[in-house]
């Protein structure tokens, strides 16, 4: 995988595909510009090796139609007024319009392509559309590391069709902390996993049991595994198809010597609301038709112990429903611990990131990853498609 610095610049048309799938309010304003601020580096850097920039993304899902308000002109004036210079947007990301505008930048102008995915075949990874979107490039840029899990056009397709490509500085910031992190850690490693559904994370789970020194589940996902192990876990959501999985996962892990550790206590509720009747009661004494909504202070002594001389910390998903302030204390208390620890800690997917910005740690943790399913897939031990297509 080439990098940025590696490839000579100045002059030439250099396509970017970006992550700028910003949120937004009711009014059209953007409410969080990470996305943008994080790929700033790297446009910073191309204008300043005079390439002809062309910026494009996706943002929403319009389903492969032209829907007004997934367009992206307050992206471009966004990052305009970020980059501190003109970013245009193009009528659309293919076609003749394009070509021209494209045509017109001079040596560090900017151009902003309309939503890639007002085209259906954006998401199919269409070969002739692949084919339109590299012909106005001689240079691929990859710095979307959150899209780098879709085999989608602007990501894979359109790499067969330009002469050089190359991954940007996000996206090698997000590799290099991945490989620090899990494919060369210092021991011991540490993986917390939460969240609310086992289903969804069982091949990282049986991956990262093959890598870790200890592991720490929490979250919705607990109750699956206490269930396993035969507590009754009330009205907490479970999922039944899954306990003979889970209880496999549990004797594996023992017969590799992992230490899993499960809730010991929870912060268990009469209903899911944030004006329930809440109650701490130890796993063993959930009543009936209550559920398990976070964990309870005795779980964080003891998370905090399995914590406390990590060299390295992995957290993937929350340990409860913390958007909810009266079982957000255990996320909190999590927070805390690992962004006061001496380990490098790597955090991925949009519940942990936004629990740590809840908890007001984010800039005392290594790396928050830009990716959800981008940081799984590399959890499970799967290579990306966006990073196969740059070699």
């Amino acid at each position: 995988m080439k990098t940025l610095k590696e490839l000579e610049l100045a002059g030439k048309r250099v396509l970017v595909r970006v992550d700028f799938n910003v949120p937004m309010n009711e009014s059209g304003e953007i409410t969080d510009d990470l996305r943008i601020r994080t790929a700033l580096p790297t446009l910073r850097y191309l204008v300043e090796q005079r390439a002809r920039v062309i910026i494009c993304t996706h943002m929403g899902r319009p389903k492969g139609q032209r829907v007004e308000k997934f367009s992206l002109a307050p992206v471009a004036a966004l990052t305009a007024e970020m980059l501190g210079r003109p970013v245009p947007l193009a009528p659309d990301c293919i076609g003749d319009e394009v070509a021209a505008a494209v045509a017109a930048l001079k040596d560090g102008d900017c151009l902003m392509l309309e939503n890639l995915r007002f085209h259906p075949e954006e998401e199919k990874n269409d070969a002739a559309f692949s084919r339109q979107l590299a012909s106005v490039a001689d240079v691929y840029v990859n710095d979307a590391f959150a899209v780098s899990h879709r085999a989608h056009a602007s990501v894979v397709g359109v790499t067969a069709h330009v002469p050089e490509k190359a991954a940007g500085f996000l996206l090698q910031k997000e590799m290099e902390y991945f490989q620090r992190a899990i494919g060369t850690p210092q021991r011991p490693l540490v993986a917390i996993v939460g969240g609310a559904k086992v289903s969804g994370k069982l091949e990282a789970l049986q991956n990262m049991l093959g890598r870790v020194d200890r592991m720490i589940i929490g979250g919705a996902m607990a109750n699956t595994f206490l269930k396993s192990q035969g507590y009754n876990v009330g009205a907490s959501k479970v999922e039944d198809d899954l306990l003979e999985t889970a209880r496999q996962l549990l004797v594996q892990a023992r017969a590799q010597g992992i230490k899993v550790y499960l809730p010991v206590d929870v912060i268990a509720a009469d209903r899911f609301a944030p004006d329930a009747v809440s109650k701490q009661v130890t796993i063993q004494d959930i009543p009936d038709n209550w559920m398990a909504l976070d964990i309870g202070p005795a779980s964080v002594v003891l998370f905090n112990e399995a914590l406390a001389d990590a060299k390295t910390i992995v957290w993937n998903g929350p340990m409860g429903a913390f958007e909810m302030d009266a079982y957000a204390r255990g996320t909190m208390a999590l927070a805390h611990t690992v962004a006061s620890s001496h380990a490098l800690s790597v955090t991925g997917g949009g519940d942990s990131n936004a629990a740590v910005k809840q908890s007001g740690e984010a800039e005392n943790i290594s790396y928050m990853s830009t990716g959800g399913g981008a940081f799984l897939m590399l959890m499970e031990g799967k290579e990306l498609p966006g990073i196969k297509a740059l070699d």
